[in-house]
């Protein structure tokens, strides 16, 4: 390993970008092919993505019959030229799943990219090229990495952005029109991701900075502004976005507005939407997780860049994490990606620290807290990968058994640098180190975990059982996850109960419906009181894991 870590610390100090991108590809690969549609956020955003392809209409989003009226249309229109230009040269087609994640690996990589080449005028080229490497690392960027929606995409447009707001802010004078066309572009290319978060970031730091800078008593100072020319850069942004989002709002009568900033946004604030409610300091109780394994070096950081919070770079990081970081903690809907626009940020910050040679060490307790919170992740994630797997199909595929022996390698090498106080040698190691664990985990083990992949089970049942069958004439209860319209098709008819899909069934010869194990009795009631009597023609078994719950569906025909 450390003759593997020697070479590829050459190949960075010779070609940065290409060892990045290699990194990146070896972080984000392992599983991107293999995993099937994941439920529920990344099969609604491929089907939706489809369905334009189907239609030809590159205006309205739709699930099914349904409007999705919750993001803007952005990551719609790069996930069709991506499947569109894979169909082309016949390497995917409409109904492969990772041809829909190509912009999130893209954007994952781009995001990267970016942490180095606008971080060598904040925090050195040594320093950008560490955090860079750290950030690729990071847990939840190799997830959404391998996720067919926004954040990984919109993650490339704000670090891009904030990079040129770096810039902008160090040296106004050489801040060309060229850089400010560029910052507004991407901010308008942002907005079509993700609405409004990709110019807040810029705007809270420079709020931040401009208070910051100004002084108690004194007025706000912000030389930067006028470099960045919002004069005409504004309405830059807005030429790229107001077209599409006139079109949409002409087109859904103003339901876009409504159900996207009242309903999906706005909805966020007060509760937990979709359950997915955190309280206050949640992002920071959950960070050893998200950035694994680089939260134990910005952890140990920590102490030394509040203390040079008054050199120009640092502030501007500053800026750039704690307001945002803050507003998302103060939300009431908390996920783990939403704070990842402050990553780069934070990753640059660790890398400075761990290659200053002035830096102001931890003490010995927060050390051992850093590197206990690194243990306990990397040991959990092995652990996990072995229980998973056991209580959902009663056996480990071979990728779970090495999950604990490749979590244990990283830390005895993370370990055997720490303690000669080699920090950035050890951040790398730890980023190496964690592509054998992340590749047992997402190639070795989550896809073979059969029982979790209802949809595509159901999709090939279908084609063994009742070949030929329309979706239009299949319809569905129990189990109205998106992944089952993407697979089986976007006719197919999810329904509520057991006895609406027994009248499915009568009310046409060839149709065929699956019934969930908690719906059987109604369906078999009600097909009694019709006078039909349906023929079994297979059963699957399953694991519904955003449900929490085993079920089985039972496929009829008449």
């Amino acid at each position: 390993m450390s003759v593997l870590l020697d070479r590829a610390s050459g190949l960075a100090q010779r070609r940065p970008r290409l060892a990045l991108a290699l990194l990146c590809l070896a972080l984000f690969l392992p599983g991107f092919f293999t995993i099937p549609a994941t439920d529920r956020d990344e099969s609604r955003f491929a089907q939706a993505t489809r369905q334009m392809l189907d239609s030809g209409d590159y205006v309205h989003i739709r699930v099914g019959p349904d409007e999705r009226n919750k993001k803007p249309v952005g990551i719609h229109w790069a996930q069709a030229a991506s499947v569109q230009v894979l169909d082309a040269v016949g390497l995917a087609t409409r109904r492969d799943i990772w041809a829909y994640r190509v912009p999130s690996l893209a954007g994952a990589i781009l995001a990267v990219l970016a942490t180095f080449q606008f971080g060598r005028a904040l925090v050195g080229r040594r320093a950008a090229l560490l955090g860079a490497a750290m950030l690729a690392g990071c847990m939840v960027l190799v997830v959404e990495a391998h996720i067919a929606k926004t954040d990984a995409a919109l993650l490339a447009t704000i670090t891009a952005a904030m990079g040129l707001f770096g810039a902008a802010y160090l040296r106004p004078a050489r801040f060309t029109a060229r850089h400010a066309t560029a910052f507004w572009l991407i901010l308008g290319l942002g907005i079509l991701l993700k609405g409004p978060i990709a110019p807040m970031v810029p705007l809270f730091a420079g709020l931040t900075l401009a208070l910051m800078d100004g002084g108690k008593g004194r007025r706000l100072h912000a030389p930067w502004f006028r470099a960045l020319r919002a004069a005409w850069g504004v309405p830059l942004m807005l030429a790229v976005t107001l077209p599409w989002f006139a079109a949409i709002g002409i087109a859904t009568e103003g339901r876009f507005f409504a159900q996207a900033i009242g309903d999906d946004m706005l909805g966020k604030v007060g509760q937990g939407d979709e359950k997915h409610w955190g309280p206050p300091g949640y992002y920071l109780l959950t960070f050893a997780i998200a950035a694994f394994p680089s939260a134990w070096i910005a952890v140990m950081a920590a102490r030394h860049v509040w203390a040079g919070r008054a050199q120009a770079p640092v502030r501007f990081l500053l800026a750039w994490i704690v307001p945002t970081w803050l507003l998302f903690e103060a939300v009431a809907t908390k996920l783990p990606h939403y704070v990842m626009p402050t990553y780069p940020a934070v990753m640059l910050l660790a890398a400075m620290w761990a290659l200053d040679p002035l830096r102001l060490e931890p003490p010995r307790w927060l050390r051992w807290l850093a590197l206990g919170l690194l243990a306990a992740v990397a040991l959990g994630l092995g652990a996990v990968a072995v229980v998973v797997p056991f209580v959902v199909t009663g056996h480990e595929p071979l990728g779970a058994l090495l999950a604990v022996p490749a979590a244990a390698l990283l830390l005895w090498l993370v370990w055997r640098e720490a303690r000669q106080a080699r920090w950035a040698r050890a951040a790398g190691v730890g980023v190496v180190a964690a592509i054998p664990l992340y590749a047992t985990i997402l190639e070795g083990t989550f896809p073979r975990i059969e029982p979790l992949w209802v949809a595509p089970r159901l999709e090939a049942m279908l084609a063994e059982r009742a070949p030929g069958l329309r979706p239009q004439d299949f319809a569905l209860t129990s189990h109205a996850e998106p992944s089952t319209r993407f697979h089986v098709g976007t006719e197919i008819h999810m329904l509520a109960r057991g006895e609406e899909v027994a009248r499915f069934l009568a009310a046409s010869p060839g149709r065929v419906v699956a019934v969930g194990n908690r719906a059987e009795a109604d369906f078999r009631r009600e097909a009694e009181r019709l006078g039909i009597q349906p023929t079994e023609i297979g059963q699957l078994p399953g694991y519904n894991y955003t449900r929490g719950r085993h079920l089985t569906l039972l496929l009829f025909r008449l």
